[in-house]
């Protein structure tokens, strides 16, 4: 983790501010960050009957599935039918930053770049397809073309060699549903450093058969809809996607003239390691005390919580039982967009930091839908079904994973007018 530090306050490891200036977004409620913006204030649900496998034998088989993703519109250097679904999402997601920022490749090419991409399951879809093959007929019936793609550090290396990048860090991150948080920390890191001037970072995952089937042996698929802190939930519903934000120092974003959506302010991490599945309250805790420590915020500064809000009974009651151990009884807005998209895995916290910068644009806290009544052991504002307007200076962002990876985010508004930090000045 980065050294402490105020924002705006130049230190060891924290020499330079760290501005988001393109989102590039691949989900079940839109593609294309004007899309995905909608669908998230207007509530929409992603979930529907899942058609990427067999789902025969299941008694339920909802998901929030991508139906209308179209690879050869975004992928345009290399064949996308060399690539494995996740990294066509992670490939065109970061087409899209890099044109919502203003940039075009030969300029990104010119500076040391990083790509850090998050993921839970890599290519587990074309494993799957796989394994499927090599039950029915043996090994001599593998699909070499799938094969080949099945190396998961194709997620960031597609990327690099759809842009032609050359002075670049490339990295594969593969710490769960926490990954893409920690993908953006990593590029955090390397851009306050000064090790890099731009990066790439996010996470990208697709719907599979192994991990649909996995969440369901555990008793943890909802049979219908995701209801997270709700007092009726019943579990997840699986999704997939892709979140990628392009970063880059806030020296670079205003010498170009740069649209800056939110700065980094810092994140934190923790590893209790103390469960395969069940998640740690004092850990959590920990770390959304470093993320705020890193970040030079306290508690009262943060406007909203973008929880990870899984829906399932464990995660919300330990979640919120951490944010309280944090924040005491007065509990910021705690909201789970995982009621919209599903729980994309990997791209989870990568495309809620998106939504996170969004928010702060744009002076909206997006809705958890699918509310009926709060659990009382989940007593938080959890913007019940519909957005509601509000003035964000600081946003949090929760992503946490089986084994105990916890990465939390902070984000702030960019005070384009002053070029003021977004901190309050008590903080």
């Amino acid at each position: 983790m980065s050294a402490e530090r105020t924002p705006g306050t130049p230190g060891r490891g924290a020499r330079h501010r760290v501005v988001v200036t393109g989102l590039g977004v691949v989900t079940s409620i839109g593609t294309g960050v004007d899309a995905f913006a909608v669908g998230l204030r207007a509530g929409r649900s992603g979930a529907q009957p899942i058609t990427a496998f067999d789902t025969t034998g299941f008694a339920y088989s909802n998901a929030c599935e991508i139906t209308d993703f179209d690879p050869g519109a975004w992928i345009t250097e290399q064949s996308p039918d060399d690539l494995g679904r996740a990294a066509q999402f992670a490939v065109a997601a970061s087409r899209m930053a890099v044109a919502d920022a203003g940039l075009d490749a030969e300029r990104l090419r010119a500076v040391r770049s990083l790509v850090s991409v998050g993921t839970t399951d890599g290519e587990s879809r074309d494993l799957d397809h796989l394994t499927g093959l090599q039950v029915s007929g043996g090994d001599d019936v593998l699909d070499a073309v799938v094969a080949r793609r099945v190396w998961p550090g194709r997620l960031s290396a597609g990327i690099v060699r759809e842009l032609g990048l050359e002075d670049v860090e490339t990295v594969t991150v593969p710490t769960a549903c926490a990954a893409g948080n920690y993908a953006v920390g990593y590029g955090y890191d390397a851009i306050s450093s000064g090790d890099v001037e731009m990066a790439l970072c996010g996470g990208a995952d697709a719907l599979c058969r192994k991990t649909f089937t996995g969440f369901y042996r555990l008793g943890t698929i909802a049979p219908d809809v995701c209801r997270p802190f709700d007092a009726e939930r019943q579990g997840i519903l699986t999704g997939e996607g892709a979140g990628i934000l392009l970063m880059e120092s806030l020296e670079s974003a205003l010498a170009r003239g740069a649209r800056i959506y939110a700065e980094v302010l810092g994140y934190g991490l923790s590893c209790d390691a103390s469960h395969p599945v069940a998640p740690d309250r004092d850990s959590i805790a920990r770390c959304i005390t470093a993320a705020h420590r890193n970040a030079g915020v306290e508690p009262a500064d943060i406007d909203f919580i973008s929880a990870h809000g899984t829906g399932t009974r464990a995660n919300d009651v330990t979640e919120v039982g951490a944010i309280r151990q944090v924040f005491g009884e007065r509990l910021p807005r705690t909201v789970s967009i995982k009621s919209m998209i599903g729980h994309t895995m990997g791209a989870a916290s990568a495309l809620a930091s998106a939504a996170c910068a969004l928010a702060l644009r744009d002076g909206f806290i997006p809705p958890t839908i699918n509310h009926r009544s709060t659990d009382p052991e989940c007593a938080v504002d959890c913007v019940p079904n519909d957005a509601v307007e509000a003035d964000l200076r600081v946003v949090q962002n929760n992503g946490l994973a089986f084994g105990g990876n916890n990465a939390v985010l902070v984000l702030g508004r960019w005070a384009a007018d002053t070029g003021a930090a977004p901190v309050p000045a008590a903080a």
